[in-house]
């Protein structure tokens, strides 16, 4: 039996062997002479030489190997009350006409393609129809106002854009068209052609000589094989919100990409061959590439493509169903999917009406899995609840529990332990390593594993810049945390929400933590405000349980009290406000950044990925109530 500790030991005595073993889980036109190209340091890549084809590895190789019957993809769309399944030899059919059609109007490798679609499983034939012919993708979250598309467009200069009429929102149409026309009457680029793929729910415009249907475009066209491509060939680009406004554009190598991939599918996962994986997420989010679209794939799983929301389509019941209906082994989740299902359904009755014996594992990510909401999903489902930390930049986990190598111990607030190819540390601001227990800024010593970022597209001093340059040799990751003794990571706040009271640095996450734990909490908050005598406070926001019934005045006290009890007086934390929501992206973040700014009194730039902008007025007016955003003090 292997464990952990030999594992990442023989990743770290080796890390050559280690990638070369790991890349013979794939299959290759022309194997790589070596894993790690370092001779443009700090600038790394991974399997240069080899040539391969992540379409292949994904779909064709399955077929090839006589599981061709087995159902690749399983949709289920409670919005529109659809459900199919797709089996490997059907995807490949599709993925092949699909790429066929794209090459026979110009589409090869090398040439971008956005991608601008709901949960459907055409987003993923798109994908897949981009990595056969080498084209590199660019997925667009759908429904991204136009601006944000039209930033996106001119950034990648796609030949073409693949967009879908709608996507299906509880209880509205969001109209697509309208906005990728908008969008490219924005633009300075022009793609050279569209393709739209129709829904029932609302059937788009075409623009003569520019759009095109999906189905008919398709028709009689011959079926494209996979094209090899070099190993350090860009097999996407994904952009995440830049803090400048202007998106970064994180860019994945293909060999590295789908060797790391293919090795946390059973490794961290437990998953293999025939298994229902599912990742709650989109295909817009970095978890939908590596974890709807390519890591199941890769791994010869059914993957799931589900369109809907955790709550109300058509209850808090909707994960369980599914996890019942098609077996799911391992689901993944972000922590504010659990919340929103534990505020509407606090005791579980809705866990209990399904037959759940085959879910062996849960995995969160996303943004920092508070332990309440953990120790609930632990008491409801009765399996391992497992943290995990990652970025879109990395594209897989940096620190996880490795339940397909050895379940470890779980303690709750920490996603566990660094990965192989993951050397952590925690440094101060002059960038020395930190005592253990000691909160600091977490960076990753160079170079960073296959699978990661190699630069930022068209942007490589802004990739120094942002990654690079603060701690010469580590990649700096913006989180703040520390390591235990026992080696296991914490990761607390992003640096930007470590605050400083008094001179003390204090962590949002720690006092999140005790918030949640209050049990009227549903899910909370905390922001850092400016004060004239501290430099900075603490702030609470909090939303209850459905049902709760008691006086806010009193739940704020005693929520008062819990954080001076547990963190103690030095975290000076006096003011907590019950609001209905927060307001997150459209993946679940919670925007404290943009809380700060109201807060502040500053201005702020409405960020593109906000779910629902209404909800910072009811911030703003709530924090008026504490003499906050231009408001008079209460007791004033």
């Amino acid at each position: 039996m292997t464990t952990y500790a030999d594992v990442y030991d023989s990743w770290k005595a080796d890390p050559e062997k280690f990638w070369m073993e790991a890349a013979e889980g794939i299959s290759w036109y022309q194997k790589p002479t070596k894993a790690l190209f370092d001779e443009a340091a700090p600038l790394y890549e991974w399997f240069a030489d080899g040539m391969v084809n992540a379409c292949y590895n994904a779909v064709d190789r399955h077929v090839e190997a006589g599981r061709g019957p087995q159902v690749a993809i399983i949709h289920d769309s409670p919005v529109t009350g659809v459900t199919q399944k797709i089996t490997y030899s059907a995807l490949r059919n599709r993925v092949a006409t699909l790429a066929g059609a794209l090459r026979a109007k110009g589409i090869g490798k090398g040439d971008r393609v956005i991608i601008y679609m709901p949960m459907v499983p055409e987003a993923l034939e798109a994908m897949l129809a981009c990595a056969r012919l080498g084209a590199v993708h660019s997925v667009v979250f759908g429904g991204f106002a136009a601006h944000e598309l039209a930033v996106r467009i001119d950034d990648a200069k796609p030949k073409c854009i693949i967009a879908a009429s709608c996507g299906i929102e509880p209880g509205r149409v969001v109209h697509y068209k309208p906005l990728l026309d908008g969008a490219l009457e924005q633009s300075t680029h022009q793609p050279d052609f569209c393709v739209i793929f129709q829904r029932e729910q609302e059937v788009a415009e075409i623009v003569e000589g520019r759009d095109y249907g999906w189905h008919s475009f398709q028709y009689g066209v011959e079926p494209a094989d996979c094209v090899p491509v070099e190993g350090n060939h860009p097999a996407y680009i994904l952009y995440t919100s830049g803090t400048t406004g202007q998106p970064k554009g994180v860019v994945r190598h293909t060999a590295g990409h789908i060797v790391a991939l293919n090795w946390t599918m059973k490794n961290i996962y437990n998953v293999g061959q025939g298994d229902s994986f599912w990742a709650a997420s989109d295909v817009g989010w970095v978890v939908g590439h590596s974890y709807i679209c390519y890591g199941p794939l890769l791994a010869g799983c059914s993957t799931i493509v589900f369109e809907g929301k955790p709550v109300g389509t058509p209850d808090a019941g909707t994960f369980w169903r599914v996890i019942s209906d098609y077996k799911v082994k391992s689901f993944f989740t972000a922590p504010t999917a659990f919340r929103a299902v534990k505020r509407e359904d606090p005791k579980g009755e809705f866990v209990r009406k399904y037959d759940l014996s085959c879910l062996e594992q849960v995995y969160l990510a996303g943004e920092r899995a508070d332990p309440d909401t953990i120790l609930w999903a632990q008491d409801q489902l009765g399996v391992p609840v497992i943290d995990h930390w990652w970025q879109t930049e990395t594209g897989w986990a940096i620190a996880a529990n490795p339940m397909g190598i050895e379940p470890l111990p779980v303690k709750v607030g920490s996603p566990s332990v660094p990965m192989p190819g993951y050397d952590v540390q925690v440094l101060d601001e002059a960038g020395h390593p930190v005592a253990p227990g000691q909160l600091g800024a977490i960076a990753i010593k160079l170079p960073l594993p296959p699978g990661t970022l190699p630069t930022l597209w068209n942007a490589e001093a802004r990739f120094k810049k942002s990654y690079l340059e603060h701690f010469p040799g580590y990649y700096e990751t913006g989180d703040a945390g520390m390591i235990d003794e026992d080696g296991y990571l914490y990761i607390m706040a992003r640096t930007d929400d470590v605050i400083n009271v008094a001179g003390h640095r204090l962590s949002t996450g720690a006092m999140e933590e005790v918030l949640a734990s209050h049990p009227d909490v549903a899910e909370c908050a905390v922001i850092g405000v400016a004060d004239t005598l501290k430099g900075q406070m603490p702030l609470g926001f909090l939303c209850l349980n459905a049902g709760c019934n008691k006086p806010h005045g009193d739940v704020v006290k005693e929520v008062v009290k819990l954080v001076r009890d547990q963190i103690g007086p030095v975290a000076a934390f006096k003011l907590a406000v019950v609001v209905d929501r927060l307001p997150k992206t459209r993946s679940g973040k919670v925007l404290r950044a943009t809380m700060v700014k109201i807060a502040d009194g500053e201005d702020f730039k409405l960020p593109a990925t906000i779910d629902d902008p209404a909800i910072l007025d009811e911030i703003r007016e709530a924090l008026r109530t504490l003499g906050y955003a231009g408001g008079e003090p209460a007791h004033a």
